[in-house]
């Protein structure tokens, strides 16, 4: 199927430019770069490239057959399981980046200004300020799967080009240069759930304009639920601050 090979191919292209681009900026922090904690960081970078992108993709893609027969066995709607599956995956690769993070001494850090996520607690992380965002999003593509016959890697690069844009967002345009390293972050939370999707479900051909549809509906669900909710995490963070610097003390 065409769109299909396109889709393949993209990730395909996608992962050579990201490698190649991850591994120039690498070389230039580490080789010119001053700053131990600036150091640091492109470190933790790189364990997440090769731990979650490289070794957690080639795991993905070797036990997918596996994967998907075992789940199969799990007698619930799919819609609940893809869901579920995706909070799963989301938790897992959270839990390599606050790792990283909190292995800043090791990587050379100086100072709590060298890190990746948020917090170095990985609760703090998840339900304040990652995975809390990612939930809306993974229940709009179990409707949009319900609706169009989106394959696994449509959905990866779709969902993909999602987080890229939200990292760009987030923590600025520099982010957007990595979009080779951002669609495979995000892109493998949602690959093996999609996997699981039965593919003889009564659902709509693709058409090329569901291709922004998944792409854009994730990202403005995800804005317009954050209204609310991040006023509520910033008010919660408020409240731990002080727990914080006492355990610090």
């Amino acid at each position: 199927m065409l769109r299909t090979r396109i889709a393949t191919w993209t990730l395909v292209v996608l992962a050579c430019v990201g490698l190649v681009l991850v591994a120039l900026v690498a070389a230039v922090i580490l080789l010119g770069e001053r700053n131990p904690d600036k150091r640091a960081i492109i470190r933790m970078a790189l364990g997440l490239v090769v731990l979650w992108c490289i070794l957690g993709g080639v795991l993905m893609r070797l036990g997918r057959d596996r994967f998907v027969s075992l789940m199969a066995r799990v007698r619930i709607p799919w819609q609940i399981k893809f869901v579920v599956l995706c909070i799963v995956m989301a938790l897992l690769e959270e839990a390599v980046t606050v790792s990283m993070t909190n292995l800043g001494p090791w990587f050379g850090a100086v100072s709590d200004a060298a890190h990746i996520t948020a917090s170095k607690s990985y609760l703090e992380t998840v339900c304040l300020d990652s995975v809390i965002i990612f939930v809306p999003q993974f229940m709009c593509w179990a409707f949009l799967l319900w609706l169009w016959d989106f394959k696994p890697v449509e959905v990866m690069l779709l969902y993909g080009l999602t987080g890229w844009i939200m990292e760009g967002l987030h923590s600025g345009p520099g982010n957007w240069g990595a979009v080779g390293m951002w669609v495979y972050v995000y892109g493998l939370m949602v690959y093996l759930p999609a996997c699981t999707v039965p593919p003889g479900r009564k659902a709509w051909p693709v058409r090329w304009w569901t291709w922004p549809l998944g792409t854009i509906s994730g990202l403005t669900l995800a804005i317009l639920f954050a209204i609310p909710v991040v006023p509520l995490i910033w008010f919660f963070q408020w409240l731990l601050g002080p727990i914080h610097r006492l355990s610090g003390s």
